[in-house]
Formats: C-alpha cells, sequence, structure tokens
C-alpha cells in the first residue's frame, strides 16, 4: 500500500511540477486550495454514501478517489506522502486512546 500511494504521490508531484495542461491534477492544484478543498469534501460525502449503501465496489471507487484527491491537497499544503507514513508509525506503537490523549495534552499547552 505504502508502495502504491507514494507512487501516486510522485505522479501528482511530477504532473504539477511540469505544469501538465492535460493533467487533471494539475488542474486541481492550478484551481487552488478553496476548490481543492470543496472537491475533497465532495468526494468524502461520497465516499460516505457509498458506505451507507453497502456496495462494494461503489466504496472502493470512492475510497480510491477520496485518497487521491487527500493526495492533491497534501501537495497543495507541501506536506510530503512520507511525513502522514512517519505518523502513522509512531502511533503503531501507543493504543489510539493513548494517543489522543496525548495529542489532547500537547495542544492544552
Amino acid at each position: 500500500m505504502r508502495d502504491i500511494l507514494t507512487k501516486l504521490f510522485s505522479t501528482i508531484n511530477k504532473k504539477i511540477k511540469k505544469k501538465n495542461l492535460n493533467s487533471y491534477s494539475y488542474f486541481l492544484y492550478k484551481k487552488g486550495k478553496f476548490y481543492c478543498k470543496k472537491k475533497l469534501s465532495e468526494e468524502y460525502y461520497e465516499l460516505i454514501s457509498a458506505f451507507n449503501k453497502k456496495f462494494k465496489r461503489n466504496i472502493i471507487h470512492e475510497t480510491a478517489d477520496f485518497i487521491y484527491h487527500l493526495l492533491v491537497m497534501l501537495r497543495i499544503e507541501r506536506i510530503h506522502i512520507n511525513e502522514i507514513f512517519l505518523e502513522l508509525q509512531k502511533r503503531t506503537i501507543q493504543s489510539g486512546f493513548e494517543e489522543k490523549k496525548n495529542r489532547k495534552n500537547v495542544r492544552s499547552k
């Protein structure tokens, strides 16, 4: 999974850097952060709808769409996918309850 996400993130990054006018990734990037957040939100609701309908094929399709748009948004925010992997790796050494409690304590300082 990590390999395919890294490869997809790299492809998105290359298309944006090359200013590829035939690229949907570049199109989204040029539309800007507000547009991309709106698009990501739409994809989220489509995914939730797919879960509610319980059609496996639709869930798979909408999950892929959501992940793609999330990666574009991360690129726009200049957050590399490896930063997400590192955060997830950190979370494997503690319970979710512990992680959430620690996050709350950091925010309140």
